[in-house]
């Protein structure tokens, strides 16, 4: 038995038209490489959502693919400051409304900037998190850019 996928501000959001997109429900997975498996994609086309903090209640959004992880020194350049970091829990719940781990731009409370790796904006489908654990949405890189009024740079290096 095939279960709707759960309402979530993310699926609501996309509910208002504009971005042609597959929801993909799947238990929740314990790393990028078992999400991948589990939605039948390579690990390349994960967007791992990352909400930093670049000043006080000054956020951006940085889609990261699965295997990559941000540069902080390329996105501070990027972005023209000296100085970003990681929000601490509470902060990024209040800055997005999701709780981490679930985290994505589609939704938000706030409509923060959005800048996808430019190693992603041309793979083709992409996935991202649909707002909650396991909930998936599944669209072209460049559609679901531009839906989010976003912009692709390179900001982001391989992980070790």
């Amino acid at each position: 038995m095939v279960m709707p996928p759960p309402e979530t501000p993310a699926l609501a959001a996309l509910s208002h038209g504009g971005l042609d997109h597959q929801i993909v429900v799947t238990p929740p997975a314990r790393s990028a490489e078992e999400s991948a498996e589990l939605q039948g994609v390579a690990v390349e086309q994960l967007l791992k959502t990352m909400v930093v903090r670049r000043g006080e209640d000054d956020y951006v959004f940085v889609l990261v693919p699965g295997p990559r992880q941000i540069d902080w020194a390329k996105l501070r350049k990027h972005l023209g400051v000296s100085r970003l970091s990681m929000p601490p829990r509470d902060e990024a719940v209040a800055a997005t409304g999701y709780e981490p781990g679930t985290i994505t731009p589609l939704g938000s409370t706030n409509a923060w900037p959005v800048i996808m790796d430019e190693s992603a904006a041309h793979t083709g489908t992409v996935t991202i998190g649909g707002g909650e654990r396991g909930v998936n949405v599944h669209a072209d890189a460049l559609e679901l850019l531009r839906f989010l009024d976003g912009e692709s740079a390179d900001v982001t290096k391989l992980s070790p």
